[in-house]
């Protein structure tokens, strides 16, 4: 049988068939650009907000850290201060203490007595230091005639120990008239030489009795673990 030649009608319905078919493809192929795009979208939308929310919870850490080194460092200042405000204050309390007891020790030169034994006591330890037969003596020109005397006195009493007396020689050079006592003697020309002023005697019992009178007035150093 012959193949039928298709009139107008057919060929257009055919047309419509073919044009309905692309319109379709068309259609599906649009969708699924659609959807790739949206998943794509998605998919680079949630990319930039991980990497957001990571630079943020980043750049978060970095300042919490600032903040607690800040807060550190603000604390350590503090700390530091109050702690040298104590060291002050306590300075304090102990110059007050010594500068007590340099004025007594002023005083004590007015107590003839007590002042001669003293005298006589510092000598004498010099004595026993040096162990020369002719030492020189220095003092306040005001203590001249107490220091011949209480030489004199020192060096029977090293005599009787040691067995030979001590040749006492007056300094020409004196203590100054604002010292608040006490004697420096010498020997050798001066090479050898013992400081017992009042004044190098109290420096003596503040180096000594320092640590016992911190310890008193403020109790044991946390820091300390050993005590002499």
């Amino acid at each position: 049988m012959a193949n039928r030649s298709l009139n107008d009608e057919e060929v257009y319905a055919e047309m419509k068939k073919m044009v309905a078919f692309i319109k379709q493809e068309a259609l599906e192929k649009a969708r699924e650009i659609k959807v790739k795009a949206d998943e794509e979208f998605s998919m680079e939308k949630a990319k930039i907000v991980r990497q957001e929310s990571i630079a943020i919870e980043a750049n978060f850490d970095k300042k919490l850290k600032q903040v607690e080194i800040q807060k550190r460092i603000t604390q350590s200042t503090l700390t530091n201060k109050a702690r040298l405000d104590i060291l002050a204050t306590r300075q304090t309390k102990v110059d007050e203490i010594f500068e007590i007891a340099s004025q007594a020790l002023l005083k004590l030169q007015d107590d003839k007595e007590k002042y001669h034994k003293l005298l006589v006591e510092y000598i004498l330890q010099g004595f026993y230091s040096l162990m020369e037969k002719k030492v020189t003596v220095q003092c306040r020109q005001k203590d001249e005639a107490e220091v011949q005397a209480a030489a004199k006195e020192a060096s029977d009493l090293f005599e009787k120990e040691i067995g030979y007396p001590v040749e006492v020689v007056i300094d020409s050079a004196y203590l100054k008239e604002s010292a608040a006592g006490g004697v420096v003697l010498s020997c050798l020309d001066g090479k050898i030489r013992v400081h017992n002023t009042l004044e190098s005697r109290l420096d003596m019992l503040k180096e000594q009795m320092l640590p016992q009178i911190r310890y008193n007035l403020f109790g044991p150093s946390p820091s300390r673990k050993f005590y002499n």
